[in-house]
């Protein structure tokens, strides 16, 4: 199963009817994990509307959209980000990357279009706050891959003065009892925790 460019739409339609066209916005720009794949009810279980929840409860007037596009890799993000930011963006999360290390690119290679990323994001919206979703790879990619894949998103966030998650999947990625039979993609549980890990970066920047 995965999201097709129809579901993207929907959510994206959705969100904004929900939430009103005059609320600041959060804006979610990811792959699978950030779209909800395998979840029963992304719409309400995938991490970026547990986020909405969490803006609800504490009164701050956000609203959310999920750009989250299953498959996407950060290359992806480069060719489809002028259509997401049609939208105003007060606050920008981007959560590429993972498909990009599951199939062997070149870290250097991500690290040139996140930073692509952020600077059309700014281009755009100077005003927008960006925050960079970090993320690991597996040890059987091999010690010195996974070891420049990770270091490749501080090195961003570092080098661009962006807002950094360390690791999206903290406390879920390798957890069976988290993760789909996939062993790749958080169960709804799963999302409740990465919608934790997010909070404690993106709340103080509210």
């Amino acid at each position: 199963m995965r999201f097709t460019a129809f579901s993207f739409l929907l959510l994206l339609t959705l969100g904004r009817r929900l939430a009103g066209a005059d609320a600041p916005t959060i804006v979610f720009f990811g792959d699978s994990l950030t779209a909800g794949y395998g979840l029963e009810n992304p719409a309400a279980e995938a991490y970026p509307a547990l986020i909405g929840q969490k803006l609800a409860a504490a009164g701050l007037p956000w609203r959310v959209v999920n750009a989250g596009l299953s498959g996407d890799t950060s290359a992806g993000g480069v060719r489809r980000l002028d259509w997401v930011l049609r939208q105003p963006v007060g606050i920008f999360v981007l959560a590429l990357g993972a498909n990009d290390g599951l199939r062997g690119f070149d870290p250097a290679v991500t690290r040139a279009n996140l930073e692509a990323i952020v600077e059309r994001v700014r281009a755009r919206y100077p005003a927008a706050v960006i925050v960079l979703a970090g993320m690991r790879m597996p040890p059987n990619l091999g010690e010195d891959y996974t070891r420049a894949y990770a270091a490749t998103f501080p090195r961003v966030a570092a080098d661009e003065h962006i807002a950094l998650i360390p690791f999206l999947l903290a406390g879920v990625g390798g957890n069976p009892a988290l993760t789909q039979p996939d062993g790749l993609h958080p169960t709804a549980a799963g999302d409740a925790i990465m919608a934790d890990t997010v909070w404690q970066t993106l709340r103080p920047l509210l």
